[in-house]
């Protein structure tokens, strides 16, 4: 990830929050890429490893590198895949330390929203890809479908109008199919498709909710966070009011993601 030091400094807070909902999501995304056995892959903004953890489980690479700027998410990631095919190392995501076409497939997941230059990054995965590798990328659905996001920055804008300019959902160009397609196919991908991807994302009870958000990884932890106790408190009864809650304390609800396929 591209972001100040100490936005994403924790891999387990990363974990907790929405790193094991990306998951799901990477699992998925992965084998619709339908890269051949034997590849080459990059995977850009790696984090904690779990969309290198998904390639290495269903696509059967010869070698995969992750890039990643976070120290702390590169150490996290290598101890998660321990794996002799993959090398994690850090590197920029719009200046990659790969050969120009030289990898047969670039992934991406959760990180376009956080680079300072997204068709700069783009433009890069292009020139290390062979001509006809694979792109696939994934992002929130932050305007409407991130249901986990939607209900917290919902309540945080009704207690506090000016976390509305906070919102990923507000801030967010690349959060649409409109946009990211056009975001592809500018970079030169060719057969740009973009489809949403639901995974069901159910929470134990309020505290399974919540407690991610304690851990300041994150535009909306970092906002909950920075809220004086008592706010804090308020925006989690509020939060509390608008779950629907099961029978048993459960929290139902849907992460939505678009995936961006390509080919270069």
């Amino acid at each position: 990830m591209t972001q100040p030091a100490g936005t994403w400094a924790s891999a387990r807070a990363y974990e907790e929050y929405v790193g094991r909902w990306s998951r799901a999501v990477a699992a998925l995304a992965v084998p619709a890429l339908e890269v051949p056995p034997g590849s080459r892959w990059v995977d850009v903004g790696c984090g904690t490893g779990v969309v290198s953890g998904a390639v290495l489980e269903e696509a059967a690479p010869r070698l995969l590198v992750g890039v990643d700027s976070s120290a702390a998410f590169l150490a996290a990631a290598a101890d998660r895949v321990r794996d002799p095919r993959a090398a994690f190392v850090a590197g920029d995501a719009a200046a990659l330390p790969v050969g120009d076409a030289t990898a047969d497939a670039v992934v991406s997941g959760l990180v376009l929203n956080f680079l300072p230059d997204p068709r700069a990054a783009l433009a890069e995965w292009r020139r290390v890809l062979r001509p006809g590798g694979a792109l696939g990328l994934y992002v929130w659905d932050y305007a409407e479908g991130m249901q986990l996001m939607r209900v917290l920055w919902d309540a945080a804008a009704e207690l506090d109008p000016a976390a509305a300019d906070l919102d990923e959902g507000r801030r967010s160009v690349w959060c649409r199919p409109g946009p990211l397609r056009r975001l592809a196919e500018s970079a030169g991908f060719e057969a740009v498709d973009v489809g949403a991807v639901d995974v069901p994302t159910v929470f134990r009870d309020l505290d399974d909710f919540w407690q991610p958000l304690l851990g300041g990884t994150g535009p909306a932890p970092a906002y909950v966070t920075g809220l004086a106790p008592d706010a804090r408190e308020e925006l989690r009864a509020l939060v509390a009011r608008r779950l629907h809650h099961r029978p048993d304390g459960s929290i139902p609800l849907v992460a939505r993601a678009w995936l961006v396929l390509g080919r270069a």
